[in-house]
């Protein structure tokens, strides 16, 4: 991984093009990739790579050199990310490493056996402490640049241009006839619908699925089952269908303890950069009405001891690479921004609620203050980088392992927990056997310290602003953009580095353990922490029945139809669960969600709607169960009645309507007994079932904006 996550490669030089650009050719000329070379340092033998002071994962690196000495290396140039005084000599590529583990006196060996680029992965070794390590001379590979449209990149161009500049790759700022590499979108995965091929920064459903609303819905649903894992996300209501629900809770509150006056946040369900953001004490408060129309929103408890620096309440911006979604791939920026208030904080009372400055961290709230401080400095001003803060907290005595330990776990459950609905919406988008790109995506994680130093999830952004610059006033009534200094150095390596691990010419790129955000622990994440988390991912196993039993193509919803087959098929009906209690249960639920989500167009049960009648069969098969148990017995039963899936079929459903595996024997699940039929209707029927795929249209959105 690239020096800006969490699975770091260790960076060997800077790539460098000798071809040349042909900007009249439709296919770009190719370029030599030069190897890197040992340190270009004359008394260098051997080399050396130590963490930063403090970590705890690799106190210890020792490379020894035997035999001839290195070629000098025209690219010796120190590692970016990493503090001057961390590295000593990493430029050799294929020397032996011995590791040793701070405060457990283990050693790891191994040697840097992969050089992809600019970067070295370490792999571990069991049997040998010391390797020889000779030099070895490459004759240089040629390759094409990476290609990369950034024809609707819109406001993350500047920091596009930036980054692809660096890695001497090939820009096409207004598009190509040709296919691309890479795709860089502003907003969405449908800002271009014509990609058949390549990889594309977005994912089909994720502005939908980080909607305040949904990503209640999601989180929610995993405090069902795991109430203790997903302790970090503030108690939620949905208005208006849970107004009565909250007005109730509310009352019984101070009905209990009259000294007791909760504060809550209120925020619109397609609210951003803090528009529409508003506290309260009261339900009568809540403003439920806009026009003739109820207004969608959440409201929250309202986390009332946050951590301050400087007296100031700050919250973190995250960012986090979503590389692949099957396999589950997580990435975590190992740099990130703090964005202070602009006013002292005061505890909530009925006299500050109004206070935006005091209560409310959103940039774009607070740069409207005149009170906000822009800063060239990263550790000065209303804006900072997250590796000083934490080096300031470090400094306190602050136990920043701990932290961000804290924060990487609360990434990972978060991402699990809209995973699910991810999965349908790409089956839907990128059905099998059609031509389409792969996708990842960077988010921005707004993430609350606690005074007790527990991080609570704000919310997730689906387009967190990479805008490399500000607006000032520099003559009364004149404004103009002017560079920031800060946003450029984390946003352009986060850029930079995301595009290095999409690399479509680097398919081995292994990462490293790194120190994460300006000091702390090395950090790696999903799927290095798969043990730890596997057991959360229980709702992708039903989303995986969910997308089963779909049958058309393109298709998000469920038909009564095939809610019957999928009870008939898993054998859970019985004399306590007839099919005319099914079809009661099916249209209770799909009636009550067709409610819930009044812009939806779509008939038929979504996913959400299924996870729900999920848990009541299995608390219905399995009464005396918890209902995780429950949940895991009933997916056990089904899975078993099911059989394993086909390959095709594991990452979406299978084309051509239901089509069996080649060479595979006819499942019961899909096709009843055949009945006798005519050549003639059975060439009918073969045409229909497999006529080539229409992409249904997008639901139209309302607008994205940034945050």
């Amino acid at each position: 991984m690239s020096d800006h996550y969490g699975d770091v490669k260790v960076q060997l030089g800077q790539m460098k093009s000798l071809g040349e650009d042909a900007e009249k050719e439709e296919v770009d000329p190719e370029e030599e990739m030069p190897v890197s070379s040992p340190s270009a340092s004359p008394d260098s033998a051997g080399c050396c790579i130590t963490t930063a002071p403090g970590t705890d994962a690799l106190s210890t690196n020792i490379c020894k050199q035997k035999g001839k000495r290195s070629r000098k290396n025209p690219c010796g140039k120190p590692l970016q990310g990493f503090p001057a005084h961390a590295v000593k000599n990493i430029n050799s590529p294929i020397c032996e490493q011995t590791l040793l583990i701070k405060g457990t006196g283990k050693i790891l060996q191994g040697k840097s056996a992969e050089s992809n680029g600019n970067y070295v992965a370490v792999h571990e070794s069991s049997n040998t402490q010391e390797t020889r390590c000779e030099d070895e001379f490459k004759l240089p590979r040629k390759r094409r640049p990476v290609t990369v449209d950034t024809s609707k990149a819109k406001t993350s161009l500047e920091a596009l241009k930036l980054s692809i500049k660096e890695l001497q790759w090939k820009e096409f700022h207004t598009g190509r006839r040709a296919a691309c590499d890479i795709y860089w979108h502003g907003v969405s995965f449908h800002d271009n619908e014509n990609i058949v091929s390549g990889q594309v920064n977005k994912f089909p459903g994720m502005v939908e699925m980080l909607r305040k609303i949904n990503l209640s819905r999601a989180v929610r649903t995993m405090q069902e089952l795991f109430p203790e894992e997903y302790d970090f996300y503030p108690r939620s209501w949905i208005l208006p269908e849970e107004y009565q629900q909250f007005s109730t809770e509310i009352r019984m509150v101070k009905e209990s303890d009259a000294t007791e006056s909760p504060t809550f946040i209120v925020k619109p369900d397609g609210g951003s950069q803090g528009d529409g953001i508003y506290l309260i004490r009261d339900p009568g408060d809540l403003k439920l009405v806009v026009g003739a129309q109820a207004k969608q929103a959440v409201v929250q408890e309202y986390i009332h001891k946050p951590l301050l620096i400087d007296k100031l309440k700050f919250d973190i911006r995250l960012y986090v690479l979503i590389k692949s979604v099957q396999p589950l791939e997580i990435y975590i920026a190992k740099e990130g921004l703090t964005r202070f208030c602009t006013e002292p904080y005061q505890e909530p009372s009925q006299k500050n609620l109004s206070r935006v400055f005091m209560h409310l961290t959103n940039y774009s709230l607070n740069v409207q203050s005149g009170n906000y401080v822009h800063s060239d400095s990263q550790n000065t001003g209303s804006k900072r980088t997250l590796s000083s803060v934490l080096y300031r907290l470090a400094a306190k005595g602050v136990d920043i392992k701990r932290v961000w330990s804290d924060i990487i776990a609360l990434v990972i459950k978060s991402v699990i927990a809209v995973l699910p609905d991810l999965k349908v919406h790409y089956q839907a988008d990128i059905p099998p056997a059609k031509p389409g790109p792969t996708c990842f995506q960077i988010l921005g994680f707004d993430i609350l310290l606690m005074k007790n130093l527990k991080p609570v999830l704000l919310e997730v952004n689906s387009n967190p602003s990479m805008r490399i610059e500000h607006e000032q006033e520099v003559a009364p009534g004149v404004f103009e953009y002017v560079p920031s200094p800060v946003d450029e150095q984390v946003k352009v390596g986060v850029i930079r580095d995301t595009l290095r691990l999409m690399d479509p010419f680097n398919k081995k790129l292994t990462a490293t353990p790194h120190p994460a955000g300006g000091g702390s622990d090395p950090v790696e994440v999903y799927p290095k922490y798969t043990k730890q988390f596997s057991h959360l991912r229980l709702v992708e196993r039903i989303a995986a029945l969910f997308i089963r039993f779909l049958g058309v193509k393109g298709n998000m919803r469920l038909g009564p139809t095939a809610f019957r087959t999928f009870i008939r098929t898993c054998k859970l009906s019985n004399s306590n669960l007839t099919m005319a209690s099914v079809d009661i249960l099916y249209i209770d639920i799909t009636r009550r969600w067709s409610f819930a989500l009044a812009d939806s167009r779509e008939a038929g049960m979504g996913l959400q709607a299924f996870v729900e009648a999920f848990f009541n069969l299995a608390g219905r098969r399995f009464k005396s169960l918890a209902l995780r148990e429950q949940v895991v017995s009933l997916l056990d039963l089904c899975e078993s009645h099911l059989g394993p899936q086909s390959g095709a079929e594991d990452r979406r459903s299978l084309s051509c309507s239901r089509a069996l595996p080649r060479g595979g024997r006819t499942p019961a699940l899909y096709l009843p007994r055949p009945r006798p039929i005519s050549p003639a209707a059975h060439r009918r029927a073969t045409s229909q079932d497999c006529r080539p795929h229409q992409r249904p249209k997008p639901r139209t959105l309302r607008a994205n904006v940034e945050n």
